[in-house]
């Protein structure tokens, strides 16, 4: 399960809005080992496509050096889906690279609007998981964005 803070998730829909019609992408980061996002960090998506996106391999490496040097990690790797539901393509599954991370994807098509999915993807395997929304506080009550598959 991937537990989101509210501004987080709502971090990630106002980039992938911000981007519409092209796909949006970026990270969740947070401490190494925590699995828990604390930062929304939009990347350039260099594909520039309606369809597709690719991370800034440059922009990549030097997000991930940094991460590394404060002791955070990549938790979460998020991109919208213009034109289509938020589930993973072939695409998507081929360039899953991170085995411990979260791959959050949300659409911005209008017959989907806002429709949000976590999944893990491993070697092809690919494993929806439940995605709750937490207000900033703890003891706030979750907020379910989508149900549990296996």
């Amino acid at each position: 399960m991937l537990t989101l803070t509210k501004p987080l998730l709502e971090a990630v829909l106002a980039h992938a809005w911000r981007d519409h019609p092209l796909e949006a992408c970026g990270v969740l980061a947070g401490p190494a080992g925590s699995g828990q996002p604390q930062r929304c960090i939009p990347l350039r998506n260099v594909a520039g496509a309606t369809d597709f996106f690719r991370i800034d391999p440059q922009q990549q490496l030097q997000l991930w050096r940094e991460l590394d040097a404060a002791g955070e990690a990549p938790l979460v790797i998020y991109h919208s889906h213009t034109g289509s539901r938020a589930e993973p393509s072939r695409d998507d599954i081929a360039a899953a690279g991170e085995p411990d991370a979260h791959y959050l994807i949300v659409s911005t098509d209008p017959r989907h609007a806002n429709e949000v999915r976590s999944f893990r993807m491993v070697d092809g395997v690919v494993v929806e998981e439940r995605v709750k929304t937490l207000a900033s506080a703890p003891d706030a009550s979750p907020i379910e964005h989508s149900k549990e598959t296996s």
